[in-house]
């Protein structure tokens, strides 16, 4: 197993922790994590299965869109912070309601 296959399983991985904790959780700060924990797995997988040249030199380009994703996440994360402390705000709770309290 080369290491470019571990970090993408690996960021596989991550993903679907993320995307099952984001569909468990009705917490909103815990869903805000979950989305954060399945970027940080896409990340992991750009990184990994990046090209490289026969030289041994890195393709620049997905290592640049995992920097600028990096940047967009913790921008769209503090977004999503603020909106929470709105609801949580307004109706005294941060969390979604069940179907039961519909």
């Amino acid at each position: 197993m080369t290491p470019a296959v571990l970090y993408a399983l690996t960021g596989l991985g991550l993903f679907v922790l993320g995307l099952y904790a984001l569909i468990v959780h009705a917490h909103l700060l815990r869903k805000i994590l979950a989305f954060n924990v399945m970027g940080s797995g896409v990340f992991l997988v750009l990184a990994g299965l990046a090209g490289r040249t026969a030289s041994g030199i890195p393709d620049p380009v997905p290592h640049a869109m995992v920097i600028t994703g990096i940047v967009v996440a913790v921008a769209a994360t503090a977004l999503a912070l603020s909106l929470m402390l709105r609801v949580a705000g307004a109706t005294g709770r941060a969390r979604l309601p069940d179907e039961t309290e519909r």
